[in-house]
């Protein structure tokens, strides 16, 4: 399950749907490719809705009840990877997605009082746990719960009700508790706060829920900091059958250059980066400070692509398609409008992109996280372009592939360590 690095706590990191999962088998339910784009354009859009506006459980309730997802049990997008971690006592092994744009972690619990998809482990059973205890309605955590959801906390018999939702009406509503986390054998957490599913419908897969890593007071970062000081690290798997890892506190990457957070206005549980100039073939391409500067950006774990301000999109397209005209161009797959039929190469030349952050942090982006393949005919540059400058950026999982995401809390920066990770 586990190992412990020298000066933290390291999970193993699977993709979803990879021969390491044990997810794999459930192969009807594998997205093919336009679906984990059309699922990943449900999680850029609830993330803009998110930092937009807040809403209420009550509209939660209303909205899932109207419009329950047609899939249930597919991927919540392709992009999502697991960890596995121990819940209660004595402690069940759990596979949860990780996601750094999450704060509230969860998962599906007995007895299930209205609806549980489908999951690969044995659902979480409280009762079973000498741990566990709920959350009274009249804590200050309950009410805490606003800012980690974006919905309004309802009550229950004096226990405290959750609601969170996510892309495609996927949602997740159950009772606040307090539990033990095992994260290793290690390290061990009390009186962890997360919710126990009692009604989870959507696009989870058949993970047993979800791992939050934002920056809220109820993210899994914020409730160990007393140990880990709110430093974590991740090498996501570079390829569907290879392993990345998880890593909780230890000191920060001297080899990371280094950004500082920002703070996204009615976005404060996002990780916050401020994009300062974009490079093709070594080139800095000619955008205005301000296309970066309107709607700001985040780096997001469970986003697929990378969005940019549509200025800086379409500067970064045009010059991407300026170095690649020598190779046939193919139809687009759902976002992604720029591909190429590349079925007849056996080699091929890539421009190499480039993203500048403030503070003078550069990152060079691989092979891998440029170019988006469907099919050797369908091979697509893996960048997609917002539809307004007032919405959000997003620096994609793709992009982050072969780097070391370094996340130092403490020290209020975001770190990229190339060539740290296989």
């Amino acid at each position: 399950m586990d190992t412990v690095s020298k000066g933290g706590s390291t999970l193993k990191v699977l993709h979803k749907h990879g021969p390491c999962s044990k997810l794999h088998n459930n192969k009807e339910n594998t997205p093919n490719h336009s679906e984990i784009l059309k699922q990943d354009e449900a999680r850029v859009y609830k993330i803009r809705s998110r930092i937009a506006k807040k809403s209420s459980l009550n509209e939660l309730e209303q909205t899932k009840a109207a419009n329950l997802p047609a899939k249930s049990g597919s991927s919540l997008g392709s992009g999502n990877y697991l960890v596995t971690v121990g819940l209660g006592t004595p402690a069940k092994q759990l596979s949860l997605i990780f996601d750094t744009g999450s704060d509230l972690t969860w998962t599906q619990c007995e007895p299930c009082v209205r609806s549980c998809y489908q999951q690969q482990d044995p659902t979480f059973d409280p009762s079973e746990s000498t741990t566990y205890s709920n959350v009274s309605c009249s804590s200050s955590t309950c009410t805490s719960l606003s800012s980690a959801t974006g919905n309004s906390p309802g009550c229950s018999a004096s226990t405290c009700v959750y609601g969170i939702q996510y892309g495609d009406s996927s949602f997740s509503v159950g009772f606040f508790g307090k539990e033990r986390i095992t994260l290793t054998s290690t390290d061990v957490f009390d009186d962890f706060y997360f919710g126990c599913g009692q009604n989870n419908n959507g696009l989870f897969g058949s993970t047993a829920g979800l791992l939050g890593l934002g920056r809220n007071k109820l993210s899994l970062v914020s409730q160990t900091a007393q140990k880990y000081n709110k430093i974590f690290s991740y090498c996501l798997p570079s390829t569907r059958s290879s392993t990345g890892h998880l890593t909780f506190g230890g000191s920060p990457s001297s080899s990371a250059k280094y950004t500082p957070f920002s703070t996204i206005s009615m976005g404060a549980s996002f990780y916050g980066i401020d994009f300062t100039a974009i490079s093709v073939g070594g080139r800095n391409l000619s955008i205005s400070s301000s296309v970066f500067s309107t709607a700001g950006a985040i780096i997001d774990s469970g986003t697929v692509i990378t969005r940019l301000p549509p200025a800086a999109y379409s500067a970064l397209r045009t010059a991407f398609r300026q170095k690649m005209k020598k190779y046939p161009m193919a139809k687009a797959l759902s976002i992604l409008d720029t591909c190429y039929d590349l079925s007849n190469y056996t080699t091929i030349s890539v421009p190499k992109i480039g993203f500048s952050f403030k503070g003078g942090a550069q990152v060079k982006i691989d092979a891998t996280g440029t170019l988006y393949a469907s099919s050797p005919s369908q091979v697509c540059l893996a960048f997609a372009g917002n539809t307004n400058d007032t919405d959000v950026a997003i620096f994609g999982n793709t992009q982050q592939k072969t780097i070391e995401v370094v996340y130092d809390g403490a020290g209020g920066r975001l770190g990229f360590a190339p060539g740290r990770c296989k």
